[in-house]
């Protein structure tokens, strides 16, 4: 530990760790009394978070070279404050702390003060909440650090209050405790500073490769996930329970290669608990960030765009698989609710929608029983409570969150309903309650549109499209990915965030990862060969800008990301997936659709510089060993011949579309035109008499061509697990 922490612990100067969750969106100098202030630096951003802050009395900098060059002229350290706009304890801290005119005279003076919105700069938060972990054991949000002028740590902590309680001294005691030993141990703070700065850089060494892919990290990573499962309620550990995205997609990868139905019932059993839970919006769509309680029933209250787009294509791949019509309804809310509520007018999606409105949390969300009486009446009310738990006492703080404490279908058969039947009603009450909960003041939002974010979104609606065939989610995704690449990208390069007609910040390695997969789903949806064009475009920019050259493996950020003390190489997953994975699962697909092996083979380099955490730790990278398990397992490889858009081209589409084959990759030769992909799966392809023809291929080598839709969806579905002969 550093001298200068134990310092600060012997006087009980620890930090308060606090998780942040969630927040109430306030624009520049509204809520504080003080709009007649002048504003700070922070004023010509573009990011929501850091124009919240533009009215404090701190003279806070954005992140860059004027703040920097301040520092080191007047030797001050920098007091970093990393935060989002739906934390709830960074606002907190704000009203407490940076909009108290005492504790700002202290930082004004002593420090040099930069604001961080952690979404814009994922670099800057990732390398400075490791130091803070290092330092205290734990961390979280508001990140608050101290740096040398040259953005050397040396001492942190998260959520600090304005004054001494409970013991512990208060942030304004710790300001200035800690001017004073940079004053006056200046010589002892440098060097622990180089002492931290060597440690975050020691710990981003990656283990050394094995040279070789364990077939068994899959059967690893599912063990895991069976030792963890919830019989219960679903889900995995313990509360709080985060949505396990990453972990249903490699549970069902592994239900298709073995057939396992106790496999199986560990997804549907956790998607039903989640969908029934109050984490999920029963009123208007969408998933809340994670349930605070192992029920799913009370939930943080906001909602993260990455979190809608990853859980809206489990439900998807969950109908495919069992072709419940529960899971088809899961997914379409969601899409529907981004489409409606996230959308922004120039088609792409917004970052996130706040918890608190009024300043309470969850007041937006929340029911008596007397309101939905109220509004539909003693019969339907009656229905209605019954059905979504609603009770004179409430469930949360005396209100009622809206749970579906039992199943529709159980619910149905207790009530002599037909279950199709029952939901037409239900849903019929949702819809009169919708426009009442309309008249609420609505959660803030977060509007700025980040690549990465938005590209998993384009997925999914691409994914939706092909799935339910509702053209609405393929408007949207292609809406937003016209967005991307006409405001956000210059050339080949990405711009990471977007707002009010401005593109900025450089891109990271998972907005590269990320749209690249996006255009291949795309793709493979409207089947636009500009979609892989540009893809190709894009993966050979994301290897010149992130690919480690010497020791393999792709950084997370590029040379142009200047200021960042450590180039990171993530490949543990967080509540999105790994930067390497993403990169890696764009490389096997763009190779495996064009047919060029040196994008196959730069997959391959990713996966052998990650073989040992793949092996090792399979567990804390679910979604790096589903794209081992995509190397390591057959390809399949469909090709449809036939005029775009003729009906048995799309019959023969609906047959493919129709299964769950997370390792395929599916082309259109369209007769019709002479524009085509550059790609050897064309190579021999006609349609046979004049059809539609799909050809299927298991690693290159084919079977023989159909023409008949229900043929080829019959081949489709009954084709034999992993490991075994097609007979």
């Amino acid at each position: 530990m550093c001298r200068f922490t134990i310092l600060l612990a012997g006087i009980g100067m620890a930090a308060i760790v606090t998780s942040c969750a969630e927040s109430t969106v306030v624009s520049p100098g509204e809520g504080h009394g003080k709009s007649d202030r002048r504003p700070n630096h922070l004023i010509g951003e573009t990011s929501p978070y850091l124009l919240q802050h533009a009215y404090n009395p701190v003279q806070w900098y954005p992140w860059g070279s004027e703040a920097f060059e301040k520092a080191q002229k007047e030797n001050k350290p920098i007091f970093l404050s990393i935060g989002y706009s739906s934390c709830h304890w960074c606002h907190v801290m704000e009203r407490e702390s940076f909009e108290s005119d005492e504790i700002a005279a202290i930082l004004n003076n002593k420090f040099i003060s930069i604001k961080v919105d952690r979404e814009e700069r994922p670099g800057v938060d990732a390398i400075y909440m490791k130091a803070v972990q290092m330092l205290t054991g734990s961390g979280g949000w508001p990140l608050s650090v101290f740096l040398t002028p040259d953005l050397r740590p040396f001492f942190g902590g998260t959520y600090f209050p304005p004054e001494d309680m409970y013991g512990r001294p208060g942030f304004k005691s710790l300001l200035t405790q800690v001017a004073k030993v940079w004053e006056e141990q200046n010589a002892d703070v440098l060097k622990d500073a180089t002492r931290l700065t060597e440690a975050l850089k020691q710990r981003e060494e990656v283990p050394p490769g094995s040279g070789s892919l364990n077939e068994s990290a899959l059967k690893d990573a599912v063990s895991g996930l069976e030792t963890q499962f919830d019989p219960v309620w679903g889900g995995f550990g313990r509360a709080p329970k985060f949505p396990p995205s990453a972990g249903i997609g490699l549970l069902l990868r592994d239900f298709r290669g073995t057939g396992n139905a106790k496999i199986l019932e560990m997804v549907t059993h956790t998607l039903d608990k989640m969908a029934q839970g109050g984490m999920y919006d029963q009123l208007g769509g969408g998933f809340h960030r994670y349930s605070v309680d192992h029920e799913w029933l009370v939930p943080h209250f906001e909602k993260m765009l990455y979190d809608n787009a990853l859980l809206s294509s489990s439900y998807t791949d969950a109908y495919l698989v069992t072709g419940d019509d529960w899971y088809r309804r899961i997914a379409r809310e969601v899409m529907d609710y981004v489409l409606n509520e996230m959308r922004d007018n120039t088609g792409g999606f917004h970052s996130a929608e706040d918890a608190d409105s009024e300043g309470v949390e969850g007041k937006y969300y929340v029911w008596s029983k007397g309101e939905i009486d109220k509004t539909l009446g003693a019969g339907d009310s009656k229905l209605f409570c019954e059905y979504f738990g609603v009770s004179e006492e409430g469930n949360f703080e005396e209100h009622n969150i809206l749970n579906i404490p039992v199943s529709a279908a159980r619910f149905a058969e207790e009530h002599k309903l037909k279950q199709g039947e029952l939901l037409k009603r239900i849903d019929l009450l949702r819809e009169k309650l919708v426009p009442e909960r309309a008249k609420r003041i609505a959660p803030g939002r977060d509007d700025k549109i980040l690549v990465s974010w938005n590209a998993l979104m384009i997925s999914s609606l691409a994914r939706g499209y092909q799935v339910f065939g509702e053209k609405r989610f393929l408007e949207g995704a292609e809406k937003a990915a016209q967005h991307i690449l006409t405001r956000m990208m210059n050339g080949s390069q990405l711009r990471h965030t977007f707002r009010g007609d401005k593109a900025s910040v450089d891109g990271y390695l998972d907005d590269y990862g990320n749209l690249i997969n996006a255009l291949i789903d795309l793709y493979e949806a409207d089947f636009n060969p500009d979609r892989i064009a540009v893809a190709e475009k894009l993966v050979e920019q994301m290897k010149d800008l992130f690919w480690d050259g010497t020791s393999g493996g792709f950084f997370f950020t590029s040379g142009k990301h200047d200021n960042l003390l450590v180039r990171t190489k993530p490949y543990f997953d967080g509540s999105t997936p790994s930067g390497n994975a993403v990169a890696a699962k764009a490389c096997l697909r763009l190779g495996r659709v064009t047919g060029k092996k040196e994008y196959v083979e730069l997959a391959e380099k990713t996966l052998e510089v990650f073989s040992t955490v793949i092996n090792s730790y399979p567990s804390a990278c679910h979604n790096l060993v589903a794209v081992a398990d995509a190397y390591l397992s057959p390809s399949t490889e469909i090709v449809v011949v036939g005029k775009k858009g003729a009906k048995d081209t799309e019959e023969m589409l609906r047959a493919v579309r129709g299964t769950y084959n997370p390792n395929r990759v599916v082309a259109l030769l369209d007769t019709a035109s002479d524009g085509r992909m550059d790609t050897p799966l064309f190579e021999g392809r006609n349609s046979v008499g004049g059809v539609a023809t799909a050809y299927v291929c298991e690693n290159y080598a084919c079977k023989k061509p159909m023409t008949d839709a229900a043929e080829l969806a019959t081949f489709l579905r009954e084709k034999k697990f992993r490991g075994q002969p097609d007979g």
